[in-house]
């Protein structure tokens, strides 16, 4: 348990990026597959879901991550502004990176949902480019409340 205890002070940051990003990884593959078991294009749904995952993203980075709980409107709307233009940046990447990817052939399914694989890629990609935006640009103050 020691260790666990560890992990947890010495990179609580880290740890709360991973857990919080996957939840949010789960929100925008979940969606994803509703809205294509729904009938809705994969390339409509890959955007759909990006977008439901940016905004649960924008709230669980910015309070439970990077601890910038300030709700000071001039830095929520910075970080806002910020949180969004970088996603936009990497939205567009993941929207340009999928059908490529499905084109160069990741384009099985998985578990039943079409060319999932390029989506497990895609997000890949988009995790790593999103936690260096976050954690460098958008909500580089840290700024709390009590701060």
């Amino acid at each position: 348990m020691g260790a666990m205890k560890d992990l947890l002070t010495n990179h609580r940051e880290a740890v709360s990026y991973v857990f919080w990003g996957g939840i949010t990884t789960l929100i925008s593959w979940g969606t994803y597959a509703v809205f294509v078991l729904l009938g809705i294009d994969a390339n409509i749904s890959n955007i759909l879901s990006w977008v439901c995952g940016v905004v649960f993203a924008f709230f669980a980075n910015k309070i439970y991550v990077f601890r910038s709980t300030s709700m000071e409107r001039g830095l929520v709307l910075r970080e806002l502004g910020m949180f969004m233009s970088s996603r936009i940046g990497t939205g567009i990447l993941a929207a340009v990176l999928f059908p490529i990817l499905v084109a160069i052939g990741l384009n099985q399914d998985f578990m039943g949902i079409e060319k999932m694989w390029a989506r497990v890629v895609t997000s890949i990609v988009e995790i790593a480019l999103n936690w260096v935006l976050s954690k460098y640009l958008v909500f580089r103050n840290g700024q709390q409340a009590s701060e």
